[in-house]
């Protein structure tokens, strides 16, 4: 390969001294072939990448090589196999190249499945009706004189910027499935797609890029809903910008200073009405001479309509036990311990329940009263029940 000095010399002697090829070739020694090159490139200086790098000991392997490498991204980081483990594995199977050549490769694999995960993006300008972004945030605010931390589900039209939210006492599958149809019933209908975190709610197991394995049950309600779902990349929260931030806007304004209610019911119908207030006095962020209500009623226009509750809840028989703590099941325990308190009592059910159906209304879940705390029930001699519901 010609080094830039003898390049610069080519030219001089070619364009600067007015020497012929023949002459420059004599004295340079260097080939005809290679003082034409430099004259009609015009480059200063040449250099050579290989094309096709060869791979004598990975190439009859780079098949087995790919499928151990793209299990051991979908493990848990804890769980991963280092390069060297890789190659230990690969040595077993039977192949007999080096260290560096297993290493180098799986290096350009690991910087290859990063672009390719990185070229997936989610669009930041929507249609009407095109999709809602889904999230959690936790706020604190003291009901019944209880100073509680409540999980507030965040949902949002991409298109209007019509947000919604509602408070439960816990992250759980079925009240993911409760805030979207509480959420949808308001809207007046849901979107083509919804744009959700990796939440272990829905999400069972996370692949390379966007693909993921979604939960069963969570399945079954995109296709109740006619929904589509689609996961941000991992660590990419602009992916869902807008529900980012509206957690910081409803934390700012609706929860400071902290806000008084008597039950769930109350707080989460406060909520609603404060959404709306909010949404019929702030204008669109694009569309500044309209408001955001008013681009809400344009858009339900291009909602998939609304198609009812879904039946997200998991029934499971359970024999009556010893009492257990409260703090450490689930909330469908609340409901019959309650319900079994109410029975014994002979007192009216809880608001809510009702014989023959599923209790579905988390907002009014009873609080933890004298009647339901474990020390009440094994004063009165009365039983709760280990499990009734729980998601599948």
């Amino acid at each position: 390969m010609l080094v830039v000095e003898t390049i610069a010399k080519i030219r001089r002697a070619y364009f600067q001294d007015k020497k012929s090829i023949k002459q420059i070739c004599r004295e340079l020694r260097v080939s005809r072939n290679t003082v034409r090159k430099v004259i009609r490139s015009g480059v200063t200086k040449m250099t050579y990448e290989r094309t096709i790098q060869p791979q004598p000991k990975i190439g009859p392997w780079k098949g087995m090589l790919d499928e151990m490498l793209a299990a051991n991204a979908r493990k848990p980081k804890r769980e991963r196999l280092t390069r060297i483990r890789i190659f230990e594995e690969l040595r077993a199977r039977g192949n007999d190249g080096g260290y560096d050549a297993v290493r180098r490769y799986a290096a350009t694999w690991s910087k290859e499945e990063q672009e390719a995960s990185a070229a997936a993006y989610v669009p930041l300008i929507f249609d009407p009706g095109e999709a809602y972004q889904f999230d959690w945030s936790h706020e604190i605010v003291v009901i019944d004189g209880a100073t509680t931390t409540v999980k507030v589900a965040h949902v949002r039209l991409c298109h209007s910027r019509m947000l919604f939210v509602r408070a439960y006492p816990r992250e759980t599958q079925e009240m993911v499935f409760d805030a979207q149809d509480k959420a949808f019933a308001f809207f007046g209908g849901a979107c083509a797609r919804g744009i959700y975190d990796n939440m272990k709610t829905p999400v069972d197991t996370i692949f390379v890029g966007r693909e993921r394995a979604y939960n069963r049950r969570f399945q079954q309600m995109c296709g109740h809903y006619l929904v589509d779902p689609v996961a941000c990349t991992p660590a990419s929260g602009w992916e869902k910008g807008q529900v980012e931030n509206q957690v910081g806007v409803v934390r700012r304004r609706f929860f400071v200073p902290r806000p008084k209610f008597k039950s769930y019911a109350e707080l989460n119908a406060w909520l609603e009405d404060r959404c709306v207030a909010w949404a019929k006095s702030h204008p669109h962020p694009e569309l500044r001479d309209r408001t955001i209500w008013e681009l809400l009623e344009e858009e339900r226009a291009s909602l998939v309509p609304y198609a009812g509750l879904f039946d997200g809840f998991h029934a499971v028989p359970a024999s009556v036990s010893r009492p257990v703590s409260f703090a450490s099941t689930r909330t469908a325990t609340l409901w019959m311990a309650a319900l079994l308190v109410a029975l014994s009592r002979s007192a009216p059910m809880p608001s809510g329940l009702s014989s023959g159906r599923t209790a579905r209304s988390w907002g009014n879940m009873p609080g933890p009263s004298a009647a339901t705390r474990p020390s009440a029930n094994r004063e009165h001699g009365h039983c709760t029940a280990r499990k009734t519901m729980s998601p599948q």
